[in-house]
């Protein structure tokens, strides 16, 4: 263990500026706040630059083959994340994906969604339901914000995910294979549910706010979430619905099978 106490040594002034600024470190890593963000880190393999933890938790067990910097409290707390921090920061360096990994059944496309709860939310949904990745469009934020990461619950340490690629290069591969870009619209004529999900697909998901921006609009097959009484869903919502739809329509109906444990007339 590496004790650091100065708020001017080189690792802290790098950690505060990318976890401030959404970005990785000088050295490549994402900054990663949390107990259940370390597990997950560990489980699916990724490299693992270093564990800054609180002088109060500093007694726990902790990998063997990680570099572990240990901070005083009040240090810690200075580039935590989190108000109610866990005293544990992971740096992680993101795994890099190629754009065929992504494209590689149904991904999702994120145009302008600018709240980091609702990015990583969406990616762990699309990992729970099957989607191929994720990609974070120029107007999204980034993938390496922190809440972002907290909000993907450890996602986005397996999905295939690009960050912020060129449109001008997502475009020409979306005409190239002939992929249906679905852009979810509250006022769109389809239902989700008539959607030809065997298809090659993607699904775009706009902004909060404004919705899908017009220059990814054009050209789209607009889709709808039918809903009562509420016109629109969060963003994270209405990607999840999409994805399970998607998922449920590809695989077909559930099969029901008889429960043979059980007491005849039970």
């Amino acid at each position: 263990m590496h004790p650091i106490t100065s708020p001017h040594n080189p690792l802290i002034k790098d950690v505060r500026r990318a976890a401030d600024r959404g970005m990785l470190t000088a050295q490549g890593y994402a900054v990663a706040e949390g107990t259940h963000l370390l597990k997950e880190a560990l489980s699916s393999g990724v490299d693992i630059g270093a564990i800054l933890v609180s002088e109060e938790v500093a007694d726990r067990e902790w990998p063997a083959h990680v570099t572990v910097h240990i901070l005083p409290r009040a240090l810690f707390r200075e580039i935590a994340t989190t108000e109610a921090t866990q005293g544990v920061i992971t740096l992680v360096r993101p795994r890099k994906f190629e754009v065929e990994e992504v494209f590689d059944g149904l991904p999702i496309l994120l145009d302008g969604i600018q709240d980091p709860g609702n990015a990583g939310a969406i990616v762990r949904a699309t990992e729970a339901f099957g989607g191929a990745g994720v990609v974070f469009l120029k107007s999204t934020v980034s993938p390496y914000n922190p809440k972002c990461l907290r909000a993907s619950a450890g996602s986005l340490f397996r999905l295939p995910f690009l960050d912020h690629p060129e449109p001008d290069d997502i475009r020409r591969l979306i005409a190239k294979r002939e992929i249906i870009l679905y852009a979810a619209m509250p006022n769109a004529l389809l239902s989700i549910a008539e959607v030809d999900w065997s298809k090659p697909g993607a699904i775009l998901i706009g902004s909060e706010g404004r919705g899908v921006s017009a220059d990814w609009s054009a050209g789209t097959t607009h889709i709808r979430i039918p809903t009562t009484g509420v016109e629109s869903l969060n963003a994270a919502i209405a990607a999840s619905v999409i994805l399970y739809e998607a998922k449920r329509k590809m695989l077909g109906p559930p099969i029901h099978r008889i429960d043979r444990t059980r007491t005849p007339g039970t």
